[in-house]
């Protein structure tokens, strides 16, 4: 489901996230484009949508010398990726997380994001 009307600037990083689920480590994918408000999510998983997950984004150093955030955040759509076989393209956004984990969220979207496009 593609929804053209956001308001949100999204941003392509040039390298990608781990994400896992907090609760069992497992890991979900890679983020790969990402907003204020929300993120794309490249995994070979199939993940419900319109399920809240604990998630944690792990990221390098050069960010902030702790090594992740924990966060919750919505899949709100799902897609087969049209480039990879047996891969799936999943929005999420971003419903609850702390004010310091929302900070460093907010300087991974402004120091290492490209900007794209409206999302």
């Amino acid at each position: 489901m593609k929804n053209e009307n956001r308001s949100d600037e999204r941003h392509e990083h040039g390298f990608y996230m781990r994400v896992t689920d907090n609760n069992t480590h497992e890991l979900l994918g890679y983020i790969t484009d990402v907003s204020q408000r929300g993120f794309k999510l490249d995994t070979p998983k199939i993940l419900t949508v319109k399920k809240d997950y604990v998630l944690r984004l792990e990221y390098t150093s050069e960010v902030v010398e702790k090594p992740f955030i924990v966060f919750i955040a919505r899949a709100r759509w799902s897609k087969l990726d049209p480039i990879t076989p047996n891969e799936y393209i999943v929005g999420f956004q971003i419903v609850t997380i702390s004010p310091p984990e929302l900070e460093i969220y907010q300087s991974i979207v402004k120091n290492y994001g490209v900007f794209k496009h409206k999302w």
